[in-house]
């Protein structure tokens, strides 16, 4: 193994430990200035954030994970030529979709998702968008497809998860369809599926304060 492989490491009931980072962007899309060894906060509390102050220490972070398994059931919505895969446990709420292809991803008609409200390159750039890799999608019949760039980066999602992309992590679980290539950790502590995001952050309102 090369010595200056990207790497997250979990510490129990503490911080993200990453390691090499060459690319950590803030919220506010500023570059961050990163060192060979980093601790990221995921308990909420830090007020260096992202970056771990201790505060897990002061107030009792968990960073163990509840059981999801039954929670992990991927839905398929049907179009003429496409069918678009959701994995409801991955998704962190970002609300790319709907930004991006309103009248295909939109909460307020049933189903939700309707493939041939759209064209295929507007489900493309969603796909690409989709910070958690939640969504997925195919031809008709096909096998699911998550679209990511080549990026090896962490980005600081405002009120929200870090971004990961291409970096390998550790877990007790990973869903059905998940991957390593694009995926959204949990920054607030609150989430039921550590060290993964479940858009508790947003169901619960959750701020960084920045």
């Amino acid at each position: 193994m090369s010595d200056d492989k990207v790497t997250i490491e979990q510490r129990e009931n503490g911080p993200l430990v990453v390691k090499n980072l060459g690319d950590l962007r803030l919220a506010d899309g500023a570059e961050a200035e990163t060192r060979p060894v980093m601790a990221l906060c995921r308990c909420g509390g830090s007020s260096n954030k992202p970056f771990c102050d201790g505060s897990h220490k002061e107030n009792g972070f968990d960073s163990g994970a509840s059981d999801v398994a039954d929670k992990d059931k991927v839905r398929a919505y049907q179009g003429a030529e496409v069918t678009i895969y959701y994995s409801p446990l991955l998704c962190s709420h970002a609300g790319e979709c709907g930004r991006r292809a309103a009248a295909i991803f939109n909460t307020k008609q049933k189903p939700w998702i309707q493939p041939d409200n759209g064209s295929i390159d507007e489900i493309r750039e969603v796909m690409q968008a989709c910070p958690s890799g939640a969504l997925r999608y195919s031809e008709t019949g096909g096998d699911g497809e998550m679209l990511a760039d080549g990026a090896v980066s962490i980005t600081v999602e405002k009120n929200g998860p870090y971004r990961v992309c291409n970096i390998p992590v550790e877990a007790g679980y990973w869903a059905e369809g998940q991957s390593e290539k694009k995926y959204v950790l949990c920054r607030c502590g609150k989430s039921g599926n550590k060290p993964f995001c479940d858009g508790t952050h947003s169901d619960e309102g959750w701020s960084d304060g920045s």
